[in-house]
């Protein structure tokens, strides 16, 4: 259902408010370069620091702009299964074409737990879900074997995988059904996770090069992998500047130095630092992106 190269949009703030202008242009740009779907409110949208209210706005501007043109996979995820329900109820009317859940962060819940959690949200909102694994921000990992019950579960249609570990992810290809999308969640390692038998990738770098990375995840699938690994390699000093620092503080910097937003982060995020900001405006002119 989800596949391909879907954008992890940020948000753009000014004086302190989401910047609906900015967003809406961002969409645009997106839609524009090609890219297969839209992910707002993830953890490069900043969800944990919007509001409630900001972040079902957020959504609703995205669908808006979208327009039906590309999917909007919108970020309902949260340490609280019932606040993960309540806002991927939201989602769905606002006309989403699925969620995109983070496993419970801080909880620390056990492989049962982590199965209950999505299986409620399932149950409850009958919507497509895209399951979020990545052990570095939630402090549990969703095992294999766990996300092989989870893909039984009708709704639950695909993983965003950021254990970073790959032969976790070719064992949950191999779990899985042949129609779960298995999405990386690195950038850096989009192409092996196609190459063991990925869907695409949800990209933080398709902010700033968004074609570049939907030619590389179609030339893969189109059986040109040295096309593919050509593309992987130029954008590969890219993924790595962008994770200087905690994300999104990089892809932030990067986006406000090509005009498209206000460089502007909510605390406890702060500004991109001097020497990463010269590394990061060096390599955006390599690409040529600047």
């Amino acid at each position: 259902m989800f596949e391909g190269v879907l954008t992890a949009l940020v948000t753009p703030f000014r004086d302190g408010q989401v910047d609906e202008p900015a967003l809406r242009n961002l969409v645009e740009r997106q839609i524009e370069a090609g890219v297969d779907g839209l992910v707002p409110c993830g953890s490069t949208g900043e969800a944990a620091t919007l509001s409630h209210a900001e972040h079902r706005r957020v959504v609703e501007i995205v669908v808006d702009a979208a327009r039906g043109r590309v999917p909007v996979v919108a970020g309902t995820g949260s340490n609280s299964t019932r606040e993960a329900i309540d806002l991927t109820r939201h989602a769905k009317e606002a006309g989403a074409d699925g969620a995109l859940l983070i496993s419970p962060y801080y909880n620390k819940p056990t492989q049962q737990g982590l199965y209950e959690h999505y299986a409620a949200i399932a149950r409850e909102t009958e919507f497509p879900l895209v399951v979020y694994n990545i052990p570095g921000r939630t402090a549990s990992n969703i095992l294999p074997e766990t996300m092989a019950r989870l893909a039984e579960i009708e709704q639950v249609v695909g993983v965003k995988e950021a254990s970073g570990d790959l032969e976790q992810v070719s064992k949950v290809v191999n779990l899985c059904p042949e129609d779960f999308a298995v999405l990386s969640g690195d950038d850096a390692l989009t192409l092996p996770i196609l190459a063991v038998g990925g869907r695409g990738v949800i990209s933080t770098s398709s902010n700033l090069a968004p074609a570049e990375m939907a030619e590389l995840v179609r030339a893969f699938r189109a059986g040109e992998p040295d096309r593919a690994r050509d593309v992987h390699r130029r954008l590969l000093p890219l993924f790595e500047v962008l994770f200087c620092e905690t994300n999104p503080i990089p892809v932030k910097a990067a986006v406000a130095m090509l005009g498209a937003i206000g460089e502007e982060l909510r605390l406890p995020l702060t500004p991109l630092s001097a020497p990463h900001r010269e590394r990061l405006r060096g390599v955006l002119k390599e690409l040529g992106l600047l």
